[in-house]
């Protein structure tokens, strides 16, 4: 039986396979992003954006795939699945804010303005021969012209501090993005199109890993 395992931590991310079909299981990374980051930049110079979250959702995809438990790696063929996000705007790429005070300033940045939200998409396949493959959405967002006391509630209900970009269109911030050109799955952090396109490279459709309970 073949199943999918999410790398990632996101509700958002399960949210999104579990509303398309798909029950997956679900695994942690314990990946320390800026030591990958910081690695890559010292070998590699500066990143791409979309450079940089492909090598995040490799880095947690292996961080997984070397420490599943024997008995998950025994008891299914497993496509492991891992997913990093940032905006970038001006140049600079934003993951998760630090704290309220740098997620206000963000906001201050961004409000009227668009930025491009890049998802790195990491599959391993783990059946018969090992298969590992990737690619990156990206999506432009366009953010409404926020006042600061609208940032400032917004910022206040912890929300943005949770997620990459500081902003989401699924939960609260939905009312402050004016438009969004591209896959708004690729937004929410895992784009359902580019995982298919990945599936079909390794042989396997999206119809296949439907719960069927």
């Amino acid at each position: 039986m073949t199943r999918l395992l999410l790398a990632s931590a996101s509700p958002a991310r399960r949210a999104t396979l579990l509303a398309a079909g798909i029950d997956p299981l679900v695994a942690v990374s314990d990946v320390d992003e800026d030591a990958v980051l910081a690695a890559a930049t010292a070998r590699f110079g500066a990143l791409d954006p979309a450079d940089a979250v492909l090598l995040l959702a490799q880095a947690k995809v292996e961080d997984v795939s070397r420490n599943l438990p024997d008995e998950l790696e025994d008891a299914v063929d497993l496509l492991l699945l891992g997913c990093d996000s940032m905006l970038e705007l001006d140049g600079q790429i934003f993951g998760k804010p630090t704290d309220a005070a740098d997620a206000t300033a963000r906001w201050r940045a961004m409000r009227g303005r668009s930025g491009v939200l890049h998802t790195g998409h990491w599959l391993m396949d783990e059946r018969d021969v090992p298969t590992m493959l990737g690619a990156t959405s990206s999506t432009t967002v366009t953010f409404a012209a926020l006042s600061d006391e609208e940032i400032d509630a917004y910022v206040a209900t912890g929300e943005p501090l949770a997620v990459a970009g500081a902003f989401t269109v699924d939960g609260l911030g939905g009312p402050f993005v004016d438009r969004i050109e591209g896959d708004h799955h690729g937004v929410v952090g895992l784009s359902l199109p580019l995982l298919r396109e990945l599936l079909g490279e390794v042989g396997v459709t999206i119809p296949s890993l439907w719960n069927k309970s």
